[in-house]
C-alpha cells in the first residue's frame, strides 16, 4: 500500500490519506484530491459496461444576487455548447454521437452539476469531453440568444402550474432581500438579456478545480482513472482565492411573528394551504436535519395522529411536512388540502396537531423505527442505478460534504424521540412562519373565504 500510496504522490496526485478510513467511505468509493485542489471520486461499479462522468461545482441559486438570478441555470445550459476543442453546436452534437453520450445537466439552490454516461471503453475521451467543456467554453452570442428563450420557456412551464405561483409567493415572504437565492429558476429579465460577459463573471467567480468536484461511477478502475484525470485535469490553474469568503452567501434573515397571504389562480382545482419554518442547515445543526427527515417520515405515515385527525378524519384530502436539508438554512413546509366546505376547521385543526407536536405519545415507538427502517430501505433503493445515484452524492457534496450521505443511514437510527422533541420545539411549534393559500376565485365564492387571514381567525 505505502509503495502504491508513493507513485501517486510521484505522479502528482495528492492522495487524502487512508482516506476510505478516515471519511468512512464504502468499499467500492475511492477518493482524491489533484494539487490544484479538484476533488476526485471514483465508484467502481461493474455490474455493467457503462460509465458515467460527473462534475460539480459550488454554484447555484444562493451564489446569486438579484442581478444574477437564474444566470447559474442558464450557464448550464450554455455548458454543452461550442468551447475551444468543439467550435461550434454542430461540431458538438456531432462528438456527442460519436462517443454514444447521454448528458445533462441540473441547477439548484447549492449545485450546479453536468453528467453524462458513455461505454465504459470510452471513458478516457469522455473525460477529455468533459474537460474542454467544462474549462473552455467560448459564450458565443448567436448561441446565447438562442437560449436564452429555451431557459426562460422552462420558466413559463413552470409558471404554467398554479402551485408555482404559491410556492413563489411563499418564497418571497420567507427569504425576503434574499429571495434570488433561493430562486434557482431565475427572473425573466435578467435570462433574457443574458450577455457572454456575464457568464464570464460567473466562471471567473465559481469555475475553478479547487471549487468542483469530478466523479466517474461504473465499470471502471480506480487507479487507472485518477492517473487519467490527473494527465488531463491536472494543469488547471486553481482560483487564488476562496469565493466563499470573497463573495460571501448572506444569512437569511430570521422571519418575524406570523405572516398570512392569498394566493388566486383560476387554475387552481383544489385550495391549497403552506405553512413555511426556516429549519436547520447543515453547517450550525446538523443533529436536526436527521430528526427533520425521520419525523417528515412518521407524519406521512397512514397511522400516525397527523394523518388520522386531518385526513381519516374528512378535513382534508392530503396532509405532510417536509424538509429540505441545505447548507443555508433548509425550509420546511407544512402542505395541507383542505376539504373545500371545511377549510376553517382543517386549519384549526392543523394548527392543533403542529401544538401537539412534541408531546411524549404524539407517535409510537413502532413508528419511530418504522420511519428509521423505511428511510433506510428508500436510500438503499436509491443506491440500485450507479448512473442515478452519483447525483445524490455530488448534491451531498456540494450542501454538506460526502460523509453526509454515507453516513446517513448510521445517523438516521441514532434519532431519538428526544431528538425529534428538540427539533420541534426550536424550529416549529411557536416559531415564526409563514402561511399561505391558494384558491381559485370560484371556490372563494362557494367557500366564502376571503383570505388566509379569514381562515386564521
Amino acid at each position: 500500500m505505502q509503495k502504491f500510496k508513493s507513485l501517486l504522490v510521484a505522479a502528482g496526485i495528492a492522495l487524502v490519506a487512508q482516506n476510505s478510513e478516515a471519511q468512512k467511505l464504502p468499499d467500492n468509493f475511492f477518493m482524491t484530491k489533484l494539487d490544484n485542489g479538484m476533488e476526485v471520486l471514483v465508484i467502481e461499479d461493474a455490474s455493467v459496461p457503462l460509465a458515467t462522468v460527473e462534475i460539480v461545482v459550488r454554484n447555484g441559486a444562493y451564489t446569486e444576487d438579484a442581478q444574477y438570478n437564474g444566470l447559474s441555470h442558464l450557464y448550464e445550459h450554455m455548458f454543452f455548447k461550442a468551447n475551444k476543442a468543439l467550435p461550434s453546436q454542430e461540431q458538438f452534437l456531432a462528438r456527442v454521437n460519436e462517443l454514444g453520450i447521454v448528458f445533462n445537466g441540473t441547477t439548484s439552490d447549492e449545485r450546479v452539476n453536468y453528467f453524462f454516461t458513455l461505454s465504459n471503453s470510452k471513458v478516457n475521451e469522455g473525460l477529455e469531453f468533459m474537460n474542454n467543456a467544462i474549462r473552455y467554453p467560448l459564450f458565443l452570442e448567436t448561441e446565447m440568444k438562442k437560449e436564452n428563450p429555451v431557459v426562460d420557456g422552462e420558466f413559463q412551464r413552470n409558471e404554467s402550474n398554479p402551485y408555482f405561483h404559491l410556492f413563489d409567493a411563499m418564497n418571497h415572504r420567507m427569504w425576503g432581500d434574499n429571495y434570488s437565492r433561493k430562486n434557482a429558476i431565475g427572473d425573466h429579465d435578467i435570462i433574457l438579456t443574458a450577455t457572454p460577459e456575464k457568464m464570464r463573471v460567473i466562471q471567473d467567480k465559481y469555475y475553478w478545480p479547487n471549487n468542483s468536484m469530478l466523479v466517474i461511477a461504473g465499470d471502471v478502475q480506480h487507479t487507472a482513472m485518477f492517473d487519467k484525470v490527473k494527465s488531463i485535469f491536472g494543469d488547471w490553474k486553481p482560483s487564488t482565492f476562496n469565493p466563499f469568503e470573497k463573495w460571501p452567501i448572506p444569512e437569511f434573515k430570521p422571519l418575524e411573528g406570523t405572516t398570512y397571504f392569498t394566493t388566486e389562480n383560476d387554475n387552481a382545482k383544489a385550495p391549497f394551504i403552506l405553512v413555511g419554518y426556516h429549519g436547520p442547515d447543515t453547517r450550525n445543526d446538523l443533529p436536526a436535519t436527521y430528526a427533520a427527515d425521520v419525523f417528515s417520515f412518521i407524519l406521512g405515515l397512514q397511522s400516525s395522529k397527523f394523518q388520522k385527525a386531518l385526513v381519516d378524519g374528512g378535513l382534508a384530502y392530503q396532509a405532510a411536512i417536509g424538509y429540505q436539508t441545505c447548507k443555508y438554512t433548509g425550509p420546511i413546509n407544512v402542505q395541507l388540502v383542505p376539504n373545500p366546505m371545511k377549510m376553517k376547521e382543517a386549519y384549526q385543526e392543523l394548527q392543533k396537531q403542529i401544538s401537539l407536536f412534541d408531546t411524549d405519545d404524539y407517535f409510537t415507538d413502532e413508528q419511530l423505527e418504522m420511519a428509521k427502517n423505511q428511510l433506510a430501505i428508500q436510500d438503499t433503493y436509491s443506491k440500485e442505478k450507479t448512473s442515478d445515484f452519483v447525483h445524490t452524492v455530488t448534491f451531498w457534496w456540494a450542501s454538506a460534504s460526502i460523509n453526509y450521505y454515507t453516513d446517513y443511514v448510521a445517523n438516521l437510527k441514532k434519532v431519538t424521540r428526544a431528538d425529534i422533541k428538540k427539533y420541534v420545539q426550536q424550529y416549529i411549534k411557536g416559531k415564526p412562519s409563514v402561511t399561505g393559500l391558494l384558491i381559485s376565485p370560484q371556490m372563494k365564492a362557494m367557500a366564502k373565504v376571503d383570505s388566509m387571514e379569514t381562515l386564521a381567525k
